[in-house]
Formats: structure tokens, sequence, C-alpha cells
């Protein structure tokens, strides 16, 4: 099983450190990140989720809620909560973690890592990103395995996209960020590009002489 980008993302009901929750009411008219570790009290999990603690600002000034995920109880993560804000220096853990003790979740999102198996031999989920819109939707995911941790530099650099690109008529070029230029994308016509990009667009010339790589300054 899984979910594919531009599905609804499940209004799964859930355990969590902080509450039960039921997804869609949690996220309300938000973005969401909803991120997956293999296990509590684990080492490059740990790291991960005191980073995005302090990272919370700039997710929330995106309007980017958080929440996390992990094979194991409510009462196993409020002791692992402890142990991240000792080792990131957090006074609060600022969003919560789902339980999912019998993984039912995360082989409903397709987040099974089959080379990581806990002690009873049960499969452990990989580091999954899923990025959700304000619909509901699945906008992004990203699979990582369990003994890689993610760069949420990265993820912040996607939202930004993401946000931008479901406004605008523009695409984001390879490493691009906040504030470089864009790419006006294929469906524009020609005679709407001086009402929709006042600012200009510069058009890349190329051997094959066809006018696709457009540029405009970030609108």
């Amino acid at each position: 099983m899984g979910i594919n980008l531009g599905d609804e993302f499940p209004n799964f009901k859930a355990s969590t450190s902080s509450g039960d929750i039921k997804f869609h009411d949690w996220l309300g008219g938000s973005w969401a990140i909803l991120f997956s570790h293999p296990a509590d009290y684990t080492p490059v999990c740990t790291t991960e989720l005191g980073r995005v603690g302090h990272l919370v600002p700039e997710f929330q000034k995106r309007g980017v809620k958080l929440i996390a995920l992990s094979c194991d109880g409510v009462e196993s993560h409020k002791g692992w909560i402890e142990d991240i804000k000792a080792v990131s220096d957090l006074k609060e853990f600022p969003y919560p973690i789902i339980a999912d003790e019998k993984r039912e979740l995360a082989v409903q999102f397709g987040m099974v890592d089959p080379d990581e198996k806990d002690a009873a031999g049960l499969p452990l989920t990989c580091r999954a990103v899923f990025i959700i819109g304000p619909d509901k939707k699945l906008k992004l995911s990203f699979l990582y395995p369990a003994t890689t941790g993610r760069n949420f530099d990265e993820i912040l650099r996607v939202v930004d996209s993401l946000q931008l690109t479901a406004t605008k008529k523009v695409a984001t070029p390879a490493d691009w960020k906040q504030g470089e230029k864009c790419m006006v994308v294929p469906t524009v016509k020609a005679e709407d590009i001086p009402k929709l990009f006042p600012k200009g667009v510069e058009i890349k010339p190329v051997p094959s002489g066809k006018e696709y790589l457009r540029l405009t300054p970030q609108p």
C-alpha cells in the first residue's frame, strides 16, 4: 500500500504524545509535514527530532504544522522526548509524536523499511516525509532508509517551492532557493506573459531554437 501524489491523505485516528487526534481535524486549513522514524531511543531519529524542534519557527512562518510518527507507544514517546530535549537543548518539545505500535499506519502509508527490524522481528518504518496541503492532498513525499538522516533545510526549501508554485504559474529549477529566478510553466502562452509576469521574462537560447526555457524573477 501507499499514497500517491495528489491523493487525499487518510483521515486517520491516532494516539500521540500530545493526546488523541483525528488527522483532518488536527490539520485544519494548514499545510503539514508528517515524518516517520524507525523507533524511539534511536540515535539518528533523536538528532532529527531535535533539529525540527529548533526549526519550528521557520515552519510556523510558512503556516506548516509538524507531526512525527514512531513504532512505539505514547509512554515510550514521552520518555524519549526528555532525551531529545536534553540532547538538543530544547526547553519544550513543540509537536506531537504518533504512536504506531501495530505498524497499521506505517503499512497503510507505505512507510515500512524491509531491511530494518526490531528485536521481535517486526519491520520498522523508514524515514518517510509527507508534505500535505490545506486541501488534505499529498504534495510531496521522500523515503529515506533508516540509516540516513534527513536534511531539513531541503524540506524547508521544497515547502517554499510548493507554496509558491501552488499559486503562481511558475516552476522552480534545480537547486532553487527562496528569492531566486523561476521558470515559467510550459502551459503559459507567449501572449499571456506580459500580464502574468510584469517583471519580465528572459528566454534562454538553445540549439533546438525552441523557446521553452523562460526565466522570470520570483513572483
